[in-house]
Order: structure tokens, then C-alpha cells, then sequence
């Protein structure tokens, strides 16, 4: 019984012994990482929330690198339309002095050859690559050059959808914008229709781009309007299907108004010249700058010809900026989103952390306290074995 008492003795002090100093050491390691617990042992509770902000401040991290990604291609584009904006607007100024009747053909072929330039330098800001190589207007065929050329015409290649990235939990914005929808698609004429001079006119006449002046008369089904001289002063209009729906005497310039839409023609057309008014539909920047330096370079057209192509082309080159104007300006309200989710994320990032502090985090206050009560009850304990032990009553009954 005796021996029994004195084996029971050692181990329960032992134990006691054992068990504080695992205290003192996991409260050193507290102390020494910094972490009231590092495993889900040590606090099952605790260890799943942690897990749950972590997994929410490594999604916040995913948004910040897709909003900086996203931002700095979307910057990269609003350059890259700037100077499309540039190189439209100088290609319009030429057209204003091709349409000059004092210059000869010589003269317009040097306009022309400064377009065409424009025209290769136009092609190239489409072609435009971000840092890694990455097409800006390729949509989402990134890698594929999105236009290429041939003399003046231009084909698109690229993809006409684009990557849609989520730049917060809620919110996803386009990465950029297809070439398609930038440069092909831009308005023809005056947006409403097309104005041209026949090709087989023999007078000087020329018609403007024209406007639509009641918007619930005009229809763009009606199809495609003529308007037809019979000779120098009489002319009447025909719609798609040979109705006459006006006819009147012409005088320069003369306003021809009908169906809710009006146009202008000036100079002497002669019996027999038509001019015609289609639906406007769409077309490609490139078109109408290809189709420019064509009319400059033809030494067929009549004076009246190439003052009504100078005028489609002034028009469409008006209806192709503010189209990229357009685009411009939804460029800046995405840069505009992922700023303010940049600033929401950062604040999301300094709570999530902060929250994982207040569980996770040891308090150096309260764990230095404990410390220092678990080095004396150990201290304690092992005198206390050591004084029991040495006590001759103990040693007798050990005997």
C-alpha cells in the first residue's frame, strides 16, 4: 500500500509537472509567433473564422490584382482612342481642303497620299498591344492581330466579345472594347441615311449629307430615295418603289425637304442627273477614308461627284469621332468603377485583417502575465517534489 502511495505520488506529480510546463511552452510560442493559436486544436472555434477571412481577404486580393489589370489596359485604350481621334481629325481637315475647286488633280493626289498614311497609321493604333502583347481591340482573340491591310482595304480579324472581369463580388466590367464595335461599326452619312451623286451625272450638282428634320415622318424602310431632274431646274422624288412623293423647281442651292428629311443640292445638275438617299446603316472608319482617297484619285469624277463624296466623307468621319467619343467615354466611367472598388477593396482588405488580428492575435499584455504565473506555479511544483521527497518520512516509507 505503501509503495503504491509513493508510485502515485511521483506520477501524479509528475503529470502535474508535465502539464505546466506544456502551459509555459505554448505560452512562450504565443508570445515568441505572435498567434494565440495556430492550429484548430488549439481553438477549433477561432481557427474557422480565421480560415473564412482568409478566404475572404485572398478574393479581395484576386479583385485589386483584376481591378489593376483592368484599369491599366482600359488607360492603355483611352491613349490608343485619342489618337484615332487625332488621326480622324486630321483626315478631316484634308477632306475640307480637297474640297477646293481651285486644286488641281495633282494637288489631290498629294491629299491623297497624306491619307493614305493616315489611313496605315490608323490601322496601326487599332493594332495597338498592351505590355504583354495583348491586342487592345482584338475583344477576347487577344493574341490574334485584330486588322490587317491590304492597299486600303482593311479587314478585322479579332473577336467581337470581350472579357467580362469581376473586379468586386458583385461587379464585373468589360476589359476593353472589340474593334469591331469601334471601327466598323461607326455610323454611315449623317447617321440617318446616305446621300450620293449618280455615277453617271454630267452636271456640277453636288448634295450635302443632309438631316432629318421630323424624326417620327422619316422611316429608314421606306428603302432607298431618287431624286431625279428632269432637266436643269424641274426634278421629282421617288421612293423604293418608284412613288413619286415630291417633286418641285430647283434653284442653287436648292433645299429639297420630304418624309421628315431634308438635303441641299447646289451647283447645275443636268437633265437626267439623279442623286439618291439611302438608310444610313453602318460603316468602317476604314471604308470611308479608302473611299476618300479613291474619290481624290479618280480622274472621272465631275466636279458635282467629288463634292458630294467630300461631303459623305466629311459627315462619316464627324459620325466615326463622336462614335469614339462615345467609346472614350464609357472607357472613363469603367475607370471610374474600378477606382472606387479599389478604394472599397483596400478598405475591405484593413478590415478583414483587422478581424483576423482580434481573434488570432495573442494579447502581449495578458500572455506575459501568464507567463510569468506559469514560470512560478511550475517553479512551485518542482520545489514542492523536490521538499516532499527529501522529507525522512517519505524516504522511510520508500524503504
Amino acid at each position: 500500500m505503501t509503495a503504491i502511495s509513493s508510485v502515485s505520488f511521483r506520477q501524479d506529480a509528475v503529470s502535474q509537472m508535465d502539464a505546466l510546463q506544456d502551459a509555459l511552452t505554448k505560452t512562450q510560442q504565443q508570445l515568441s509567433s505572435g498567434l494565440a493559436f495556430q492550429t484548430a486544436a488549439d481553438n477549433p472555434v477561432g481557427m474557422t473564422q480565421v480560415n473564412q477571412l482568409n478566404m475572404q481577404l485572398s478574393a479581395t486580393s484576386q479583385y485589386k490584382t483584376n481591378q489593376n489589370a483592368v484599369s491599366s489596359n482600359l488607360t492603355l485604350e483611352e491613349s490608343a482612342l485619342t489618337s484615332a481621334t487625332n488621326v480622324l481629325e486630321s483626315a478631316n481637315t484634308l477632306a475640307v481642303q480637297a474640297n477646293d475647286a481651285s486644286l488641281t488633280y495633282a494637288q489631290r493626289q498629294d491629299i491623297a497620299t497624306q491619307l493614305q498614311q493616315l489611313l496605315q497609321q490608323l490601322v496601326g493604333v487599332a493594332n495597338s498591344t498592351d505590355s504583354n502583347g495583348n491586342y487592345l481591340f482584338g475583344g477576347t482573340a487577344t493574341q490574334t492581330q485584330p486588322f490587317t491591310q491590304s492597299g486600303n482595304t482593311v479587314t478585322y480579324n479579332g473577336a467581337t466579345q470581350v472579357n467580362q472581369v469581376h473586379i468586386s463580388s458583385n461587379q464585373s466590367v468589360s476589359a476593353g472594347d472589340s474593334g469591331a464595335s469601334v471601327f466598323m461599326n461607326t455610323p454611315a452619312g449623317n447617321g440617318a441615311f446616305t446621300t450620293a451623286a449618280g455615277s453617271t451625272n454630267t452636271g456640277t450638282g453636288w448634295i450635302d449629307a443632309g438631316t432629318v428634320t421630323n424624326g417620327s415622318q422619316w422611316s429608314a424602310n421606306t428603302g432607298t430615295y431618287t431624286i431625279s431632274f428632269t432637266d436643269a431646274s424641274d426634278y421629282q422624288v421617288t421612293d423604293g418603289a418608284g412613288n413619286v412623293v415630291s417633286s418641285g423647281t430647283y434653284t442653287t442651292p436648292g433645299t429639297i425637304a420630304f418624309d421628315g428629311i431634308q438635303t441641299t443640292i447646289t451647283g447645275a445638275p443636268a437633265a437626267g442627273d439623279t442623286f439618291t438617299i439611302a438608310p444610313a446603316g453602318t460603316a468602317s472608319v476604314f471604308n470611308t477614308l479608302s473611299n476618300l482617297i479613291s474619290a481624290l484619285q479618280s480622274p472621272t469624277l465631275n466636279s458635282g461627284q467629288l463634292t458630294s463624296a467630300l461631303a459623305t466623307a466629311q459627315a462619316q468621319l464627324n459620325g466615326a469621332m463622336g462614335s469614339i467619343d462615345s467609346v472614350q467615354a464609357s472607357v472613363g466611367a469603367r475607370i471610374n468603377a474600378i477606382t472606387a472598388a479599389q478604394t472599397a477593396a483596400g478598405s475591405a482588405s484593413v478590415a478583414i485583417q483587422t478581424n483576423i488580428s482580434n481573434i488570432q492575435n495573442v494579447d502581449y499584455s495578458q500572455a506575459t502575465t501568464q507567463l510569468a504565473s506559469e514560470e512560478l506555479a511550475l517553479q512551485a511544483a518542482q520545489q514542492s517534489y523536490v521538499s516532499i521527497s527529501k522529507l525522512s518520512l517519505f524516504n522511510y516509507l520508500q524503504s
